[in-house]
């Protein structure tokens, strides 16, 4: 196994890990509606995500910058042809983060 397929192998695990991950904190913003109906039942459930949903952005962190220093030609193509769609996203990532503070 070369270098080149190690660092595929991963940041493909980094980038996995991140989205199976943060699916829960998406499971639990979409049940908010339904599961909490008052001020204190709403905090609950938001605060059973608490914890761990910082731990969980830094996963797409670590599978960005391991992008950038194992593979800088696509890092350059990626961001130069899709500046505007991951901006837009990294701004929802931080408003997200925003609203469950506060």
């Amino acid at each position: 196994m070369d270098l080149a397929t190690l660092w595929f192998f991963i940041v493909g695990v980094l980038f996995v890990g991140y989205f199976v991950l943060d699916g829960f904190d998406f499971g639990v913003g979409m049940s908010l509606p339904f599961l909490g109906k008052d001020e204190v039942s709403r905090r609950q459930v938001i605060n059973t995500i608490g914890p761990v949903w910082d731990l969980n952005e830094t996963w797409v962190i670590v599978a960005g910058a391991c992008l950038f220093a194992a593979f800088p030609e696509w890092y350059a193509t990626l961001f130069s042809g899709f500046y505007l769609p991951l901006l837009l996203i990294l701004l929802a990532l931080i408003v997200r983060g925003v609203s469950f503070e506060y």
